[in-house]
């Protein structure tokens, strides 16, 4: 009898995780161009070639990143398997870093690159994330990466526009932390 009760068990658990799955995502060249075209209007300053790139680059990559993630079902879900051992990476500091890193690749004259963190309370961990803003403007004034909101397929919007987080510049998160734990901010974060 326990061996049937965990057979089923078992055949649940399946079916409710591949409810979970994600299928996957697809990305039209109207996106794309919706997103180059906020890019472009973060400031008069902004090269149209620069934003198209840079459109172009945050939802392929972030294609990309799913593929390489091994993303095959919903955020949550990977995350779990990510904390658990079961895949390398996926969870939302990996789609920063990475999506961070790669649209730096390109030495933007006209972009800067940030990095953000929403931080977590009693029903939410911390979620990180990439900003995208007009050269020297702060992030604030930018628009928000998070492909991993979707499990690989871009979400974006203006920064102070996101409804689900309220974002602020990673360090300032880091050291207040930080600050919090031992009264002292750690030299690495001033840097």
């Amino acid at each position: 009898m326990r061996r049937v009760f965990y057979c089923v068990s078992a055949v649940l658990l399946s079916g409710l995780l591949a409810a979970c799955a994600s299928a996957p995502p697809e990305v039209s060249r109207s996106d794309i161009d919706m997103l180059a075209a906020e890019i472009k209007n973060l400031g008069a300053d902004v090269d149209t070639a620069e934003a198209a790139r840079a459109a172009e680059i945050a939802y392929t990559y972030s294609l990309q990143l799913r593929e390489e993630y091994n993303v095959t079902d919903g955020p949550i879900v990977h995350n779990l398997k990510v904390n658990n051992g079961w895949r390398e990476r996926g969870i939302c500091v990996h789609w920063a870093e990475d999506v961070e890193a790669r649209l730096n690749q390109e030495q933007f004259e006209t972009l800067q690159i940030h990095r953000a963190i929403a931080e977590g309370n009693e029903f939410r961990i911390d979620h990180s994330t990439a900003v995208i803003s007009a050269r020297g403007e702060d992030f604030d004034e930018g628009i928000v990466l998070d492909p991993w909101r979707k499990g690989g397929l871009l979400y974006w919007s203006p920064t102070l526009e996101d409804e689900k987080y309220f974002w602020e510049p990673r360090l300032t998160v880091l050291a207040r932390k930080a600050d919090a734990e031992s009264g002292a901010i750690p030299a690495a974060l001033l840097e």
